[in-house]
């Protein structure tokens, strides 16, 4: 037993000793032309040019490389390189020797390399998503705005509303200054897309810089980033155009996007259709308005019953408009900014239709019928001035908006065969003032003061002549005139004090203030026999009703504002106390309320892209002065209104769920949110409907609404394909009552709604767009036993064409499909056409374009609601050309 095991031992040593002779190394040093050590330096041994082992100097410029045992050691050749040293190769001839390279100093230029990707990127830095234009614009785009409809997760409405992912933006930055409010369509529609340089989205947006990372937001936000070298210069894109049938159109503007001062200041006049009270729009001004809890009295007059029809403006508008606006913005030392932003628009626009409308009762129909060619010359001035101070210590905001309408509107009428005349002047004037201050004391808690201060008026008249409905009005005798004036001058403050106690992990806010309402509704329907004696039409065609709203209130909400858990929680306590009285009909009331309206919001981050949003709101809402009036008010020709009931009271429950995914790196956006939302209120609206005349007062009923809704949204930008496809689903279920004809009507709504769209880059010549929406709507009463259907299919289409690099073609088509299993169904097709040159050394081009090229002069829209059908045909503008020349600053 021990000869095999010392056997073993023996010839284990050896083979270990012979691969210690085997073993050979070379050892060296690699230095510089001076002697200086070289570190890191190659070292390869080769065979012939085949690299049989390599190494690096150490820090003290040696090296020592291994000769594998089976290499031709009668070949062998040392290599040593250093980056800007020129190589030096030594035989290798004695294994025993050192060898040591001095290398001399080289100039080697590395090979450019280029790398070509022509893939659209999003690139992601926290909450912020930034889109580089030049990645999604084409050569026929001409302003930012017709590249922001193409952004994958980025929808624009026909009114221009941006929405992200679902959520429209709550602000719009240029340069990261809020130039505009939310009057931002001006901006996309004017700034060239050329000096942009990205368009960044971000979310979770918090605009006053001592709230950040303290105060939960789940606002979205929008901020367009200037190139350098646009920032420098003036910017421009003056337009001058005319045409067939006498046709002008102007466009004059000059914009400025330094870092201290900022503006775009725009003069436009056209008769094209082009409705420039858009540029004006204050997309988010209802939500204002609700978190001041400034119920402003709305126009309460009318000409018509009709409205708009469901089309774009420029497809149905006639106008003769000219608009003046100014926006201008200068930063300060100090982070100090003033803001000054002011526009005058003056307009006559003309409509004509036909209108036919049915109501569906239990045992009857009632129909009306009426033609109307209306004019209006509205004059509208807007006028706000900034200041705003944003630091990390302090805030200070204070924006102070005047606002005055004239709007001049005349009608002939034929109603029911008998034919009248209307005028009706409307004036505006409306006065406010915001003032907001948030300071940091030492202990970084938080002090905020607010005060908001408004004062509004607007005086309606409105005389229809000759005698309408003498019949109802004057006892079957004839009369010459019927008039009928309106005004509710109203005083509105709102004022708070607010602490906040920032935390590691959570934020304590606490607010206390007062809120009043001062309003006084005046109004009086009289007769002008043709005598020219005048009288009220009755006793009860008159109002001098005085109202008083106070409410004193107070807050304590609770932020988390973590990067994974996102929570609010707002737990309001008011007190309400309302007096309204109008000696005339003895009617003096007074009511006090404390209502609790908690509100809850999730939202949780559930990976680095995607989140769930969840949200639960009671509202304790009471009505307006416009709810008890008790005197009747002739609010359009055929329309009486008045009330008979105590203030509306309403008590809404309402929940919401979402979740929303985004991918940057694959461009997909996905998004799906559901909500439910029950109302119980103590009264309800009851009409008593004839051929001649419709008449409303609000009952003392119990009255419950509920409602359902889901919609999602997708998004995605397929590569291969180079297209942007972008969808959309819609439910919503709707339960409430009506009171008509003295019989109570319960009725189901259930809407839906598909949409689709794709942009897509053929090739580099050719671009093509296309979108898709569907709507359904049914209606159903369980008393009537009778179902109503609506469908309505939208498309529009559009084709550019590069002939050349200055030469582009444009075609595009709209069409429309309607159903409604009580007409006909109705098909339109709107097509345009434009061909535009393009001077590259001068700066200019030139377009010809065409409008409704198929000459459709009247569209007929169908509208279902709960009880009526509705059908009218518009007079449209026909087909028309314009020449237009354009010169870019």
């Amino acid at each position: 037993m021990i000869r095999p095991y010392k056997m073993s031992v023996v010839c284990i040593s050896c083979m270990l000793c012979s691969g210690f002779c085997l073993a050979q190394t070379l050892k060296g040093t690699v230095a510089d032309s001076l002697g200086k050590p070289l570190s890191f330096a190659s070292v390869n041994l080769k065979a012939g040019n085949l690299i049989v082992a390599y190494t690096n100097t150490n820090n003290k410029g040696t090296y020592s490389i291994n000769i594998p045992a089976d290499a031709d050691k009668a070949n062998l050749l040392i290599e040593a390189s250093h980056l800007s040293y020129k190589k030096d190769v030594q035989k290798v001839s004695d294994f025993a020797v050192a060898y040591n390279f001095k290398l001399s100093g080289a100039t080697n230029q590395l090979k450019t390399v280029v790398v070509k990707d022509n893939r659209p990127h999003l690139r992601t830095h926290g909450d912020t998503l930034d889109y580089k234009v030049s990645e999604f614009s084409s050569p026929q785009d001409r302003v930012i705005g017709d590249v922001i409809k193409k952004l994958p997760g980025v929808t624009v409405d026909k009114d221009g509303k941006i929405s992200y992912n679902g959520k429209a933006i709550s602000n719009f930055y240029i340069g990261g200054d809020n130039l505009l409010d939310d009057k931002y369509n001006i901006a996309t529609s004017s700034i060239p897309n050329g000096v942009v340089d990205k368009v960044q989205v971000m979310e979770n947006h918090q605009p006053v810089k001592m709230l950040q990372n303290k105060v939960v937001s789940d606002d979205v936000a929008m901020n367009l980033t200037i190139k350098k070298d646009a920032k420098l210069q003036l910017v421009g894109q003056e337009t001058i155009g005319a045409g067939l049938p006498d046709k002008y159109y102007a466009d004059l503007n000059a914009m400025m996007f330094k870092d201290k001062y900022k503006a775009i200041n725009a003069l436009k006049v056209n008769n094209t259709s082009l409705d420039l009270a858009n540029d004006v729009i204050a997309h988010n001004k209802g939500g204002f308005m609700s978190r001041l809890d400034n119920d402003k009295p709305g126009s309460v007059l009318s000409l018509g019953t009709a409205g708009d029809p469901d089309l774009p403006t420029n497809r149905y508008l006639f106008n003769q408009a000219a608009m003046l606006n100014l926006n201008n913005l200068v930063n300060l030392k100090n982070d100090v900014q003033l803001r000054a932003n002011v526009s005058y628009l003056h307009d006559t626009q003309k409509q004509k239709y036909t209108k036919f409308s049915e109501f569906y009762l239990p045992n009857d129909t009632v129909r009306y019928a009426e033609v109307q060619d209306n004019r209006q010359k509205p004059d509208l001035l807007h006028s706000l001035f900034s200041l705003n101070i944003n630091k990390k210590e302090y805030y200070l905001s204070n924006n102070f908006v005047a606002d005055y309408a004239k709007n001049t509107g005349y009608s002939a009428l034929v109603t029911n065969g008998t034919p009248v005349n209307q005028v009706l002047k409307d004036n505006l004037t409306d006065i406010s003032n915001e003032f907001n201050y948030m300071k940091t004391f030492k202990t970084n808690n938080i002090i905020e003061l607010y005060s908001y201060l408004n004062r509004s008026t607007e005086p309606e008249n409105r005389i229809i002549e000759p005698g309408l409905n003498p019949d109802i009005f004057n006892n079957g005798v004839p009369y010459k005139q019927l008039v009928q004036n309106v005004n509710i001058p109203t005083w509105f403050t709102n004022n708070y004090i607010s602490y906040k106690v920032p935390g590691n992990k959570l934020t304590q806010s606490y607010k206390a203030g007062f809120m009043l309402q001062s309003q006084n509704l005046t109004s009086n329907l009289s007769l002008l026999q043709q005598n020219s004696t005048s009288a009220l039409l009755s006793d009860s065609a008159v109002n001098n009703l005085d109202w008083t709203k106070r409410k004193l209130y107070s807050e304590a909400r609770y932020d988390i504002p973590g990067s994974i858990l996102k929570l609010t929680i707002i737990l309001p306590v008011n007190y309400l106390n309302i007096d309204y009285k109008d000696s005339y009909y003895g009617l003096k009331k007074n009511l006090e309320r404390l209502y609790f309206n908690p509100q809850l919001n999730i939202k949780y981050q559930t990976g680095i892209e995607d989140y769930i949003s969840a949200g639960y709101n009671f509202n304790n809402d009471i009505g307006n002065i416009q709810d008890v009036y008790r005197g009747y008010i002739l609010q359009n020709y055929r329309g009486l209104f008045a009330n008979n009931a105590d203030l509306t009271e309403r008590k809404t429950q309402s929940a919401s769920l979402g979740y929303n995914y985004r991918k940057a790196i694959s461009l997909f956006f996905f998004g799906v949110n559901a909500s439910y939302t029950h109302q119980d209120a103590n009264s309800i609206s009851s009409s008593i409907v004839t051929d001649n005349i419709q008449q409303r007062i609000v009952l003392p009923y119990d009255n419950n609404i509920d409602s359902w809704s889901g919609n999602g949204v997708v998004s995605k930008y397929a590569f291969s394909l180079r297209t942007t496809f972008s969808a959309g689903l819609s439910y919503q279920t709707t339960r409430l009552n009506q009171i008509l004809n003295n019989i109570v009507l319960p009725y189901k709504t259930i809407s839906t709604g598909a949409s689709f769209g794709a942009d897509t880059k053929l090739s580099n010549k050719v671009n093509f767009s296309y979108k898709a929406a569907y709507d359904r709507t049914r209606s159903k009463s369980t008393v009537t036993d009778s179902e109503n259907k609506f469908e309505r299919l939208t498309q529009q289409g559009s084709v550019n064409y590069n002939i050349s690099d200055n030469l582009f073609l444009k075609v595009a088509g709209d069409h429309y499909y309607t159903h409604q299993q009580r007409a006909n169904d109705l098909v339109y097709m709107f097509a345009d056409a434009s061909i535009r040159y393009k001077f590259k050394k001068i700066k200019a081009d030139v377009e010809i374009g065409a409008q409704n090229l198929f000459n459709i002069k009247t569209y007929s829209a169908l509208y279902l609601s709960a009880n009526t059908f509705t059908s009218s045909a518009y007079t449209i503008p026909g087909r028309f050309l314009l020449a237009k020349f354009t010169f870019n600053i």
